[in-house]
């Protein structure tokens, strides 16, 4: 089969299409015949030398794709060749085929394109396991995304809002800006223009935000405790991880914490569960309409270049997204 591989890590260029084996199924995987797979920042890294591979895990690049069951292993149950998935995946969705644990499975939305659903898994697994899980946004509180335009936070938005969350975004343009309060923000905020911090507490009355999602990394910590609500958590999940001063006092006088996570570390049962919860806690929501797929771009797999190229300038709304 085809797959895009990394001879050498570099800048977008270094991205070839090339022969490479055909993966079989083992004990508890299924092979997917790959119809659409998303690109995500974590690829980006990687394909620079900046995201070492877990060991087992495939050294391709792409961690979520959708297709149709070509194979199965030993050891699935519930599955069947022909059955359409999309899968939040260990590496290998840049290519025709890839082998994935079945634990790792979402059944395709009847009404979704093959194209939709491969820009789901990796979003709604980072939203429901840090937000959901972790952070255990509640109906009624207030929670606060960066980057609302983005693939993640196009979701987060949706997500909380469908849950009952009073729901606040940050986004670099005013044509971002508008995007995000259309999928459901109450606030959305022109970082660019205007501190987000004011902007939170001004439209909560000097509360603050309970939940904070932040993909910006040590820039902003300072500022998000700052628009922390008392008993607040702020969960970070990437952007600059550059030392940082973590004002200590502030954060016990509210009784706030911060956490910082990565989903492509984490072990397979880990994830097994996440996938797990996201099928009984979001997926729902994503089949009856509240939570609707963001794709902003559509790019042939053996352009995966151009692609890396679209989401590192920054333009895009929602997930890039390729198709072999």
């Amino acid at each position: 089969m085809k797959a895009v591989v990394v001879r050498r890590p570099g800048p977008p260029d270094v991205l070839e299409w090339a022969e490479v084996d055909t993966p079989r199924p083992g004990p508890g995987e299924v092979v997917i015949e790959v119809r659409a797979s998303g690109v995500n920042n974590a690829d980006l890294l990687q394909r620079q030398g900046l995201y070492p591979v877990p060991p087992d895990d495939s050294p391709l690049l792409g961690l979520e794709c959708s297709g149709t069951i070509s194979a199965l292993g030993s050891e699935v149950d519930g599955w069947a060749v022909g059955d359409e998935a999309c899968a939040l995946l260990n590496g290998g969705g840049y290519a025709q085929a890839v082998a994935v644990p079945s634990t790792q499975l979402l059944a395709k939305p009847a009404k979704l394109s093959f194209e939709e659903a491969a820009s789901l898994p990796e979003a709604a697994c980072t939203v429901y396991a840090n937000i959901g899980m972790l952070a255990r946004l509640q109906p009624g509180e207030t929670f606060l995304i960066h980057g609302g335009s983005s693939g993640v936070g196009s979701l987060a938005v949706q997500w909380a809002k469908a849950l009952g969350a009073y729901v606040l975004a940050t986004a670099g343009t005013p044509h971002k800006v508008a995007r995000t309060a259309s999928l459901g923000a109450d606030v959305a905020i022109n970082h660019r223009e205007e501190d987000f911090t004011i902007a939170v507490w001004e439209a909560t009355n000097g509360r603050g935000a309970d939940v904070i999602l932040d993909m910006v990394g040590a820039p902003y910590l300072a500022r998000n405790i700052r628009a922390l609500a008392r008993d607040g958590r702020i969960v970070m999940i990437g952007g600059d991880v550059s030392s940082t001063v973590l004002g200590i006092g502030e954060l016990m006088a509210k009784r706030g914490s911060v956490a910082a996570t990565t989903l492509r570390s984490r072990s397979r049962s880990q994830k097994a569960e996440i996938v797990d919860a996201v099928r009984t806690k979001l997926w729902p929501m994503v089949a009856d309409g509240r939570i609707r797929p963001v794709v902003g771009h559509v790019v042939p797999m053996d352009e995966a270049s151009r692609a890396h190229q679209l989401l590192a300038e920054g333009n895009v709304v929602g997930k890039v997204v390729m198709t072999p």
